[in-house]
């Protein structure tokens, strides 16, 4: 039987993106947003997970609101009317968490991103990042550019352990 949270779950440059935060928060507008960026969209509201005999964590949507969305104010939605077939996928391997929460006024949120923090998902630990939710803010942008520096972790390191090579190497 898989897991069932209360999240989004959509494919952004080929990752799976788990999208987590409290009801309200702006999850599925964020999800829509990225679907419209030409992304596809696995889950919204319910992420179904199971895990692969690889030890991948897979999500989908359960059957009853496969590839539908509610966005409050304007209701449900059919996303492949609405974005075509392609903007929607069935089920994505879960290689990300992006956890949004309110922005709070002196919290300490990562600046520099040496660590990426992890976050425990059915028995396994995935990559996570906070972003927090400001009334100016593109939430979807952050998840995209999440997403990039997710990528250029796996080819190169982080950005930030370059820059720290490179000022140590100019100090010496």
């Amino acid at each position: 039987m898989p897991a069932r949270i209360h999240a989004a779950l959509v494919q952004v440059l080929g990752v799976g993106v788990l999208i987590r935060g409290p009801s309200g928060v702006g999850k599925s507008e964020t999800a829509l947003e990225l679907v419209q960026r030409g992304h596809r969209l696995v889950a919204d509201d319910v992420v179904e997970i199971e895990t692969c005999r690889d030890g991948f964590l897979t999500g989908r949507s359960p059957e009853l609101i496969r590839h539908h969305m509610e966005i409050r104010g304007i209701g449900l939605l059919y996303v492949p009317e609405l974005f075509g077939e392609t903007a929607v996928m069935d089920h994505a391997r879960i290689e990300l968490i992006c956890r949004m929460e309110q922005w709070q006024e002196g919290e300490a949120y990562e600046r520099i991103g040496h660590d990426r923090p992890r976050e425990s998902i059915a028995g396994r630990e995935l990559p996570a990042v906070i972003l927090p939710v400001r009334p100016s803010g593109n939430m979807a942008t952050l998840v995209e550019v999440a997403v990039r520096d997710h990528l250029q972790r796996g080819l190169r390191g982080s950005a930030a352990e370059r820059f720290d090579e490179r000022f140590r190497a100019g100090t010496s």
